[in-house]
């Protein structure tokens, strides 16, 4: 599995409407409007890494009123979820 973290910019006036798009690509589980440097987050999981190659620049970055994208790769995945779920089955 290929994971990655995608920061995105947009034009001020297309934030809600570039997350819409962006949400609904191949690959995309996840989409948060946030405060700071960037105005979007998207979040990609994909089944083989070559994917990442056209998700993020030939389907996010062309989203209209993407300005640009920063990708950051995952290299491990912790989650609280995951450790819950493993008690809910009795694992050790």
């Amino acid at each position: 599995m290929a994971d990655a973290v995608v920061l995105i910019t947009t034009e001020a006036d297309k934030i809600s409407q570039a997350a819409q798009s962006i949400v609904e690509l191949k690959g995309v589980s996840d989409v948060y409007s946030v405060a700071g440097d960037v105005d979007l987050v998207a979040i990609v999981s994909t089944p083989d890494f070559g994917d990442l190659a056209s998700i993020i620049p030939e389907g996010i970055a062309k989203v209209d009123g993407v300005v640009s994208t920063q990708t950051l790769m995952a290299f491990r995945q912790y989650s609280t979820r995951d450790e819950a779920a493993a008690f809910d089955l009795g694992v050790d």
